[in-house]
């Protein structure tokens, strides 16, 4: 797989009317989401483009009031096929901007884990039909193109619903033969080099933001450190990897220049890379020449 980084000017809803005719485009919305397109399909995981979790903790606990704007406003976006959602909590799961999407899109989709089937569909008020449930060890294929197999996250623990369902999931996706893994949000666990692994991923998305015991106290679930980010992925011979779960929320982020760092630090066969917004990061699969 190769991948290029491009900078580009102007708001992000003016880039993407400029399909890719090859390969696969990313795009970081921030906190853990990213837009994938294929210039065939375009697909949204774990979008947080509103306010609504500042709203909801204005008055208790810690800030939520966003560090960094949306990169697009959700009237902006253009048609979607799919959103994927990796578990329940609202900054991955969030009704002020799955609603007003699927509201715009009738054809739009939403792959969610099966612990979370009703509680989507109750905080978003759409039907079943919108909905599709995935389970650890499964595997989606959408629309003959996209292939979605759901793998266990850890966040901070291994949870299953009374139906044995797991509530936290990561996605290993194939658009195109390129391989993307979005592991949710995760801590390292027993046998998860082992399923990261066979997914046999190009890029990993994976959260940097760590974990303490300070917010453990407050009830707040950590995720991957930097260092436990670039070694998942060097474990599991994944040649590039971007960091991201950072700059949103000050309680609960790592610092850019962290991360900047980090980059320059990393030698071998693993390239670190810090999501930004204002890039588009393009990916070509082994038989495919990016234009």
């Amino acid at each position: 797989m190769a991948l290029e980084v491009v900078a580009f000017a102007g708001p992000l809803a003016g880039k993407l009317a400029d399909r890719p005719q090859a390969g696969l485009s990313l795009y970081w919305l921030g906190q853990a989401g990213f837009l994938l397109d294929s210039g065939r399909h375009r697909l949204l995981i774990d979008p947080y483009l509103s306010d609504s979790l500042a709203q909801k903790y204005r008055d208790r606990g810690p800030s939520h009031e966003r560090m960094m704007p949306a990169p697009i406003e959700i009237g902006e976006m253009p048609p979607l096929d799919f959103i994927l959602c990796t578990h329940h909590h609202t900054d991955h799961l969030d009704a002020a901007t799955l609603s007003p999407l699927a509201r715009r899109f009738p054809q739009l989709r939403l792959v969610v884990p099966k612990a979370s089937l009703q509680l989507a569909q109750d905080r978003t008020g759409l039907g079943p039909e919108r909905f599709i449930g995935v389970d650890a060890g499964e595997t989606l294929i959408l629309d003959d193109a996209v292939e979605v197999r759901a793998v266990r996250a850890a966040h901070e623990d291994l949870q299953r619903d009374q139906q044995g369902h797991h509530l936290f999931l990561g996605y290993g996706l194939r658009v195109k033969g390129i391989r993307i893994f979005h592991s949710g949000d995760t801590i390292p666990f027993a046998g998860q080099a082992e399923e990261v692994r066979a997914l046999a991923a190009d890029l990993a998305l994976l959260p940097v933001n760590g974990r303490s015991p300070a917010l453990a106290a407050a009830g707040i679930a950590g995720n991957l450190t930097l260092d436990e980010a670039v070694e998942l992925a060097s474990s599991c011979d994944i040649r590039a990897v971007l960091a991201h779960h950072y700059g949103l929320f000050a309680f609960n982020t790592l610092a850019p220049e962290m991360i900047d760092a980090k980059v320059a630090a990393v030698m071998g066969p693993t390239r670190l890379l810090r999501a930004r917004t204002g890039i588009e990061y393009r990916l070509a699969g082994p038989s495919e020449t990016m234009v």
